[in-house]
């Protein structure tokens, strides 16, 4: 099943309690409908994002597990419809991928100097699955380079031989490696270009003593059912370590009214039936809100 197949799936089987006029309970509970319908349409790309995260970093009996967090995994193979984890990926641009935990020190990303007739891109994705950077052939061009990913607490100075810094807005990211093959033949020519991709954290790249250690994280297993009523007790995982933006102080506001708040327990059997009856109504109409934007996007050309 792909993730697109996935998401119909979480529409079409969401649980909806009664609404008729005489249902006592869902009349009463409609004045926080609209807050968890933000709240769902807020969190819904985070949600995705944390469930590639933990299939790719965390649940080795995933089917999709890659490595550890901050170790890079080079696929010398192009992607087929088995790979599932992630929406329509490339079959011309063998992948390599790393979760980077970036809560005790940044990390280092060194790329080899790559032929200048072949296409090569390193996207930076938040938590928020924002694209705050790419390192490649058109951003940084083909030569090599080392450069520096920090998480929103690091205040440091960039040190010398990097070539520049981006910035993450959460304390966890991912690095989305894409190199151009050319043919079946060409995938030696690949490898050898994966085997030149570099991760380290700044301690190891400076030879220095390494920080401590970060807390150790619990990761909650994620499943297709928990794109459903359940999500708050996620997406409150997830805010944890994404630090609030003063854009976003009003919404967070607005979320707390329903119990959504960085790393605050949520227990979905817990609730009144009328809390219930909000949360399954505002998760219908938000995805109902949030297909309709897909369907309207673009425009089809020969289907």
């Amino acid at each position: 099943m792909n993730i697109r197949q996935f998401i119909a799936v979480v529409a079409l089987s969401v649980f909806i309690p009664s609404c008729n006029k005489n249902n006592g309970p869902v009349r009463q509970a409609v004045s926080h409908k609209d807050d968890y319908k933000q709240a769902y349409i807020y969190g819904f790309s985070m949600l995705m994002n944390y469930g590639v995260m933990y299939a790719y970093a965390v649940d080795r009996n995933s089917g999709q597990f890659k490595a550890p967090f901050n170790q890079i995994y080079n696929e010398a193979r192009v992607f087929t419809p088995k790979d599932t984890a992630v929406v329509t990926p490339n079959s011309d641009t063998p992948y390599s991928m790393l979760l980077m935990d970036l809560r005790a020190e940044p990390i280092v990303l060194c790329v080899p100097k790559v032929e200048k007739n072949r296409y090569y891109t390193v996207q930076l994705i938040d938590m928020y699955t924002f694209n705050y950077g790419y390192i490649g052939s058109r951003a940084t061009g083909n030569d090599a380079g080392c450069y520096l990913v920090a998480g929103p607490d690091w205040k440091g100075e960039a040190p010398p031989k990097i070539n520049q810094v981006f910035h993450s807005a959460t304390q966890f990211s991912a690095a989305a490696y894409r190199t151009q093959l050319f043919g079946p033949k060409d995938m030696p020519n690949v490898q050898k270009i994966q085997a030149g991709y570099k991760v380290q954290p700044l301690s190891q790249f400076l030879k220095q003593p390494q920080p401590p250690s970060a807390p150790t994280v619990e990761f909650p297993p994620f499943t297709k059912e928990d794109m459903k009523m359940p999500f708050p007790k996620f997406l409150n995982f997830v805010l944890q370590f994404c630090p609030e933006v003063p854009e976003e102080r009003e919404l967070r506001a607005r979320l707390a009214t329903i119990g959504i708040a960085p790393g605050k327990p949520f227990d979905f059997d817990k609730l009144s039936e009328a809390e219930k009856a909000e949360d399954a109504l505002g998760v219908k109409e938000a995805y109902e809100a949030i297909e309709k934007q897909r369907n309207e996007m673009g425009k089809d050309i020969n289907g």
